[in-house]
């Protein structure tokens, strides 16, 4: 069965601990500077209306994320980036199972990778 990470945009703070995660995980891989399986677009915190303001941090997933095959091989239950997330907006699993939590709210990404 695929699987696939379900992002909870709504809940990312923007800690870069994903990032972090990926990056020690994966040292072995020799990624370009600055370039990982898993980047934080931040888009910064702006006005949406009278007294309202939104802060918009997205972990978004890269060609060169392989969902820490490694790793699952050696039995982890999960991806580094979705262990070490402190916010608990990542979710590791079968792609048909995130489906359906994707469904059930907006502001959530599901990537098949």
């Amino acid at each position: 069965m695929a699987k696939g990470i379900l992002v909870d945009y709504e809940w990312c703070s923007g800690c870069h601990t994903c990032e972090m995660a990926c990056e020690v995980e994966l040292t072995h891989k020799s990624f370009p500077e600055g370039h990982c399986g898993v980047k934080i677009h931040e888009e910064g915190i702006y006005p949406i209306g009278d007294d309202k303001w939104i802060d918009i941090n997205m972990p978004i997933f890269t060609d060169l994320c392989d969902k820490c095959e490694e790793r699952l091989n050696q039995g982890a239950a999960e991806p580094s980036c979705v262990k070490h997330c402190q916010a608990h907006v990542l979710t590791y699993g079968d792609v048909e199972d995130l489906a359906k939590e994707l469904a059930k709210k907006p502001k959530q990404v599901l990537y098949c990778l």
